[in-house]
């Protein structure tokens, strides 16, 4: 029989450092260990939890939290020019990084230090310099929760977006994802480095893959503040995608807006720019802040409650679609 750790804290297990209590805990490491739990407790309100690294805790939970914790890289083929991986949920996403360059497997490099655990990956379909995860990404294996059956999920059926998918959307809460696969370069890489800031670091040089890693761990530290100093959870807003007909309107009157083209006709505006010109950058609300070196970024500054970072939040968002009439959405989810 399972038994449950009772009453515990999940200040360990989430980067904002939010001070929060589940009535139960889990750490699952394999999804045998899963399915059983969920099946022998069908009367208990259970939430799944990876690296904590895209969540916000505004209570206690009453229920059980499950920690997905299973490990483990394994390779299922390869060819020439390929190498098709299958790597566990609980696997942290940056160590999975060094692992593939250690290798000399390219394909997520301009994707290192991303914070959080292979698992989320295809929820947020993570992206960064110009890559997406579903560049990569081959299909994952994910539990029915109402079936208790483990899927198969194929790139195709995930209905990636920006920072979106079908995990987030139309099937929110119906599964729970226990490992991903990816298919990964062998040398030689075709590295990407179209993006503005790696495209000034190599300009006409061709680097190789742990060379753009280095580039975009050394700019993401310059930027992000490191969670196990100062609690965040990165980037707590997606960039808005706008009608070029509202980004020309908005242009009229603050020229030096920036963009980004997009799909579906839209244009894909830097959320950081719309918090800093609004003067939230650096500035401090009691217990929380907005980072000095990237507006996208909240802040614990010690102590702060989950509903504290909430609250800055929501008042960014008012401010944001009073002054440029747009909606921020959030890219951390609210608990």
């Amino acid at each position: 029989m399972l038994k449950f750790e009772e009453n515990i804290s999940l200040k360990p297990y989430n980067t904002f450092g939010i001070e929060v209590q589940t009535k139960y805990f889990y750490k699952i490491t394999n999804s045998h260990e899963l399915k059983e739990i969920i099946s022998r407790n069908q009367n208990i309100h259970f939430r799944v939890l990876g690296g904590g690294s895209n969540v916000l805790f505004t209570d206690n939970f009453k229920g059980l939290t499950l920690l997905i914790a299973n490990k483990g890289i394994e390779v299922l083929e390869e060819s020439k020019e390929n190498i098709t991986v299958e790597v566990q949920a609980g696997e942290n996403w940056h160590e999975f990084v060094l692992w593939c360059l250690n290798h000399n497997y390219g394909g997520i490099e301009n994707l290192a230090l991303i914070p959080g655990n292979v698992g989320a990956a295809p929820i947020q379909n993570i992206g960064a310099y110009g890559v997406e995860l579903t560049s990569v990404f081959k299909y994952c294996k994910a539990l029915n929760k109402d079936t208790l059956e483990e899927e198969i999920i194929t790139k195709k059926d995930c209905g990636f977006d920006y920072r979106s998918s079908i995990f987030k959307t139309i099937k929110k809460g119906k599964y729970i994802i226990t490992s991903v696969c990816f298919k990964l370069q062998k040398f030689p890489h075709n590295v990407n480095i179209k993006y503005g800031v790696l495209k000034q670091t190599f300009l006409n040089r061709s680097p190789k893959i742990q060379q753009v890693a280095a580039a975009v761990i050394k700019i993401r530290q310059s930027k992000l503040p490191n969670p196990k100093i100062l609690g965040n959870s990165g980037s707590f807003f997606k960039n808005p995608l706008v009608s070029k007909s509202h980004y020309e309107l908005l242009k009229a009157s603050y020229p030096e807006l920036p963009s980004f083209s997009s799909t579906n006709e839209q244009l894909k505006i830097p959320a950081a720019w719309l918090i800093d010109h609004l003067g939230f950058k650096g500035t401090i609300h009691g217990g929380v802040g907005v980072h000095k070196n990237q507006a996208l970024v909240l802040v614990n500054l010690g102590t702060a409650k989950g509903k504290e970072v909430l609250d800055l939040a929501k008042k960014i968002q008012l401010a944001v679609k009073k002054t440029f009439n747009i909606s921020l959405e959030t890219e951390v989810n609210i608990l």
